[in-house]
């Protein structure tokens, strides 16, 4: 499959962005292919166009399988397992999330919490106790900040976050509407959910 200049640029640099979240850039490759294509994939394909070995391919595929970011499908003829990516931007933002918050974060508090627990905790000295408590409660707040942005549906998500922006500029005073002589503009500003 022939890309054209602008899928191969995305595809080259969402494989940079992957390496520096830590993913392989094979994998990232991969799933911008998909996601930037829109249609199911077989393999062969994937390995031809980012001439990459198929052995790769494959590892990666399964990579993105337990991320639940690529799923298997077939098409009507053809014996071969094609993959597919949602092409929903939101969908894919709430996978990532979900899936590091499992993997990472989660993990993390627990541990977090097993410290403040432990009877050995006590005899640590007591600004290294405020430290690892006060982690703890950021985590805490950003764990229950995550599971509620994740239950919101995508319209919402987006509202919320445009929100979020407008109240930052805001409370920077630099809202583009907010003049000297309407000291209310900023109201105007400030989307509705």
């Amino acid at each position: 499959m022939q890309l054209t200049d602008i899928q191969r640029k995305f595809v080259l640099h969402w494989g940079e962005m992957g390496s520096m979240w830590g993913v392989n850039r094979t994998v990232s490759q991969i799933h911008a292919l998909l996601f930037a294509h829109g249609r199911p994939l077989h393999a062969e394909e994937l390995s031809e166009t980012l001439n990459v070995a198929r052995s790769n391919v494959s590892n990666s595929l399964k990579e993105l399988q337990a991320w639940n970011l690529v799923r298997v499908t077939h098409v009507m003829g053809d014996r071969r397992d094609y993959f597919e990516t949602s092409v929903d931007v939101w969908e894919l933002f709430r996978t990532v999330v979900r899936e590091r918050k499992e993997r990472e974060f989660d993990p993390t508090v627990r541990m977090l919490r097993e410290l403040v627990a432990s009877p050995d905790f006590q005899k640590e000295p007591a600004d290294a106790q405020d430290r690892i408590r006060s982690t703890l409660d950021l985590m805490g707040k950003l764990a229950t900040w995550a599971d509620e942005m994740l239950r919101l549906s995508p319209g919402t998500l987006d509202k919320v976050l445009s929100l979020g922006a407008s109240v930052q500029k805001f409370v920077r005073g630099d809202g583009s509407s907010k003049t000297p002589e309407d000291p209310n503009a900023h109201h105007a500003s400030l989307p509705m959910i």
